[in-house]
C-alpha cells in the first residue's frame, strides 16, 4: 500500500475524477481531486502531491498550460505528471511530452493500466539514489543532490530527463536501444511509444548545449554517450 503518497487529479469531468479517486484510494493513496484547472497550481503548492494526473482539454487553463507553469515553478518542477487526453494523435503525445509530462495516457483509458503507470512512476521516484558524482567531458551530475552542471553552469532537468542522462552516463559508450531506455527509464515492458525516447532526447540535447555532441544517435538502434571520438 502507498499510504503516504499524495496524488492530485485534475479533470473537468466529474465522472473521471470520481473514477480515478476511487481506484487510487482503493490502493491506499491520499487523493485530492479538482474539476477546475484554475485551482491546480495553488492546490499543488498546498497539497504537495507526489504525482499529478492531469487532463489536457479543460476550459480556462489547458493541461499543457498547467504543466508548463508547474515546470517553471521551483517548488513544483520535479513532481511527475501523467497526462490524460482524448487527443490520441502522435503529434498530440509529442506536445504533451515536450511540455514536461512524464507519461501520456489516452482516453478512454483502463483504470488498471493507469494505476500500474502511477505505481511505476512513484517506484522510480522513490528509489534511493546512490551517493556519487558522474562526469563525462563537460557534463557533471551530482546524483545525491540531484544537480547537473554543463561546463560548470547548472542546468534544470525534469525528473525523467535526469534519469535518462544518469543511465547514459552510467553506461557510457554502450548503445542503448529505444526499447531498453523505455524499460529502464520509463519502466515500460514493451516497445510502444518509442517516439517518447526521441522527444526526451531532443529536449535533453537542447539543455546540454555544446556538450550535446557527446550524445550520439545510432541509426535504427538507439543512443549512446561517448567520452571521445
Amino acid at each position: 500500500m502507498d499510504d503516504s503518497k499524495r496524488i492530485l487529479v485534475v479533470d473537468d469531468e466529474v465522472d473521471v475524477t470520481e473514477l480515478l479517486s476511487y481506484h487510487l484510494r482503493q490502493r491506499g493513496f491520499d487523493v485530492r481531486a479538482l474539476n477546475d484547472s484554475r485551482l491546480a497550481l495553488e492546490t499543488a503548492r498546498q497539497f504537495r502531491p507526489e504525482l499529478v494526473v492531469l487532463d489536457i482539454m479543460m476550459p480556462d487553463f489547458s493541461g499543457l498550460q498547467v504543466c508548463r507553469l508547474m515546470r517553471a515553478d521551483s517548488s513544483l518542477k520535479d513532481i511527475p505528471i501523467i497526462f490524460l487526453s482524448a487527443k490520441t494523435e502522435e503529434g498530440d503525445r509529442i506536445d504533451g511530452f515536450e511540455s514536461g509530462a512524464d507519461d501520456y495516457v489516452c482516453k478512454p483509458f483502463s483504470p488498471k493500466e493507469l494505476m500500474l503507470r502511477v505505481s511505476a512512476i512513484l517506484k522510480r521516484r522513490g528509489e534511493a539514489e546512490e551517493k556519487k558524482v558522474l562526469e563525462v567531458n563537460g557534463i557533471r551530475m551530482d546524483v545525491e543532490h540531484h544537480r547537473v552542471e554543463v561546463d560548470a553552469s547548472a542546468i534544470e532537468l525534469t525528473a525523467t530527463e535526469f534519469r535518462l542522462l544518469k543511465l547514459l552516463l552510467e553506461e557510457r559508450g554502450k548503445v542503448q536501444t529505444r526499447e531498453k531506455l523505455l524499460q529502464k527509464v520509463w519502466n515500460y515492458e514493451n516497445d510502444i511509444e518509442t517516439r517518447t525516447v526521441d522527444t526526451h532526447m531532443r529536449r535533453l540535447r537542447e539543455k546540454l548545449g555544446n556538450e550535446a555532441s557527446w550524445l550520439e544517435t545510432v541509426r535504427g538502434v538507439g543512443y549512446r554517450l561517448v567520452e571521445s571520438r
